[in-house]
């Protein structure tokens, strides 16, 4: 005889195929083909109406204008949505004009960079500000923007940006799912090549995710020569390449590029994980990650190394102060911002606005409870900063109806 089927299984089986549907049509109809008319330069202003005084090394004044039409390549799983975060707010307060994306929180990833993924891309028209996830595309990229503008992106070690990573995406990824072993991280890096498929669903995630979101194969092995070729081409397309290990530095070095203000850097951590989900990672594991990543373990030592030469040549006791007073200003902020001790699993924060999005299966990604008795003069400032990205986009007036869509089929489908 045939069990009784339950009957709020089969609905959601409907709703899913239906929102499945949906996408897969919206998707593959959506054009991400390049557009094939010329376009002059976006003529964006070039300087804010302020100058700001800085003191560097030798005590000397030095006069620079901030700078404001900056392409951030938002990388996977390297405090990119921190960064994010530090920018939107920067734009805003300065009235520039950001490139958003059209329907969901990025410009189509996985599928490569095109100007016309753009909301309300039209030829010719200004855009100060590009900041959000993509497959990076430099030609397209630098249609929407001055010839000016200042292009940056942010890395991190291969081994913690794996384990990040990994855990992060492993739902979406169904080369992870037949790992028998316990600790999955581990199984996989024994023996990757058992579990991995260059055309699997998903696998760029398991392999130099870094390479792969710049925009680069992700599959060539160490000694390639066009893993040289590219690192070099990043060289000369950005003008600073951050480092997430060392984010606060990174966020000196962007203040002394940008010609920034401390107030312009001011942040909390966001889309950060509990600490019960980060796996430790023995220094043979590590090893394996980084040899199993070593398009991504290249690319981060080379601008691993650039990066602590510009360190040198701010210096470093130079860098030391502007460390401390940035702790020092972030920790006020914390206090008159967020309530309690400070971020809180989701299901502890009391305002759905300021909930974090949260991978298949699991509510690891930690949030913040706006203080109730935040002084009037800081309350804007207090709530842009703890907005999550999801939200945050939303406030800007994109209609993320996809992700939105996606995010209930997660949450009530897959989740449950």
């Amino acid at each position: 005889m045939w069990k009784r089927t339950n009957p709020r299984l089969i609905q959601k089986l409907i709703l899913g195929t239906l929102v499945i549907c949906i996408m897969g049509f919206y998707c593959f109809t959506a054009q991400t083909n390049p557009v094939t008319n010329s376009v002059s330069m976006a003529l964006c202003a070039k300087d804010t109406s302020y100058v700001h005084v800085l003191n560097n090394s030798s005590a000397e004044k030095v006069t620079c204008k901030p700078k404001v039409n900056l392409m951030f390549m938002k990388t996977h799983k390297t405090a990119s949505s921190t960064m994010l975060n530090i920018l939107l707010r920067f734009g805003e307060n300065n009235q520039l004009k950001f490139a958003l994306p059209d329907s969901r929180n990025d410009f189509f990833y996985p599928s490569s960079f095109f100007r016309s993924q753009v909301k309300n891309y039209r030829p010719g028209l200004c855009y100060n500000i590009v900041c959000n996830h993509m497959r990076f595309n430099a030609p397209e990229v630098e249609k929407l923007l001055p010839g000016d503008a200042f292009f940056f992106t942010i890395i991190r070690d291969p081994a913690e940006l794996f384990e990040s990573s990994f855990h992060y995406y492993k739902g979406y990824v169904p080369q992870t799912w037949r790992i028998p072993e316990k600790n999955k991280l581990s199984g996989f890096l024994t023996n990757p090549n058992r579990y991995f498929s260059p055309e699997g669903i998903n696998s760029f995630y398991l392999r130099n995710l870094q390479f792969f979101d710049l925009g680069f194969e992700n599959n060539l092995e160490v000694g390639d020569p066009r893993v040289h070729e590219s690192i070099e081409y990043i060289a000369k397309r950005f003008q600073l390449v951050l480092i997430s290990d060392h984010f606060e530095e990174s966020l000196i070095l962007l203040k002394d590029a940008l010609c920034w203000q401390m107030d312009d850097i001011l942040f909390f951590k966001l889309n950060a994980r509990r600490a019960v989900s980060v796996s430790s990672m023995s220094p043979e594991l590590k090893a394996k990650a980084r040899e199993w990543n070593g398009a991504d373990w290249k690319l981060y030592q080379h601008f691993n190394a650039t990066f602590w030469a510009r360190v040198e040549a701010y210096g470093r006791r130079r860098m030391e102060e502007d460390v401390r007073e940035l702790r020092r200003r972030n920790a006020e902020m914390k206090a008159i911002c967020i309530d309690g001790q400070g971020a809180v699993v989701a299901g502890d924060i009391t305002d759905g606005h300021m909930k974090p999005w949260q991978p298949i299966g699991e509510a690891t990604i930690l949030g913040y409870n706006l203080r109730a008795d935040v002084p009037q003069q800081f309350s804007e400032l207090c709530r842009k900063m703890l907005t999550p990205e999801i939200q945050y986009l939303t406030d800007l007036g994109v209609n993320l109806w996809i992700t939105r869509l996606w995010g209930w089929f997660k949450d009530n489908v897959l989740s449950s």
